[in-house]
């Protein structure tokens, strides 16, 4: 059964830093794409980065990209999210989320995403 599990959220001023992380397991390494979502009070969850392709590609969003990275450490069974230069629009729950064995090599949309972490909270203040 895949497990997910974020942490590292919390409160910062706009212009400052966080790093999500994503512990995980029961999925074979790279067979599942994975990807960080967030979904601000009255709007639609959006996809914002994602590792496709057998863990060789990533996806940014245009609305984070150059601000946030996305990347995985598979001795540790964790996925991250870097965030730079935040902005009080990024205030949002951030969720981490997996397809299941995916063979195809572009990048997956939202509705491929089965499985998915509890998510943590991120408030950007300005």
């Amino acid at each position: 059964q895949v497990q997910l599990r974020e942490s590292g959220g919390g409160s910062v001023q706009a212009g400052g830093s966080l790093r999500l992380s994503c512990a995980g397991s029961g999925y074979t390494h790279n067979s599942a794409c994975l990807g960080w979502f967030r979904q601000a009070p009255g709007k639609e969850r959006e996809m914002i980065a994602t590792v496709y392709s057998l863990g060789r590609r990533t996806h940014i969003a245009d609305s984070v990209k150059g601000r946030f990275t996305i990347s995985q450490d598979n001795a540790k069974n964790t996925l991250y999210l870097e965030m730079n230069s935040l902005k009080p629009e990024d205030t949002a729950m951030y969720y981490c989320a997996a397809t299941g064995t995916r063979s195809r090599w572009d990048v997956p949309i939202q509705s491929e995403f089965r499985y998915w972490g509890q998510g943590t909270q991120v408030t950007v203040s300005s």
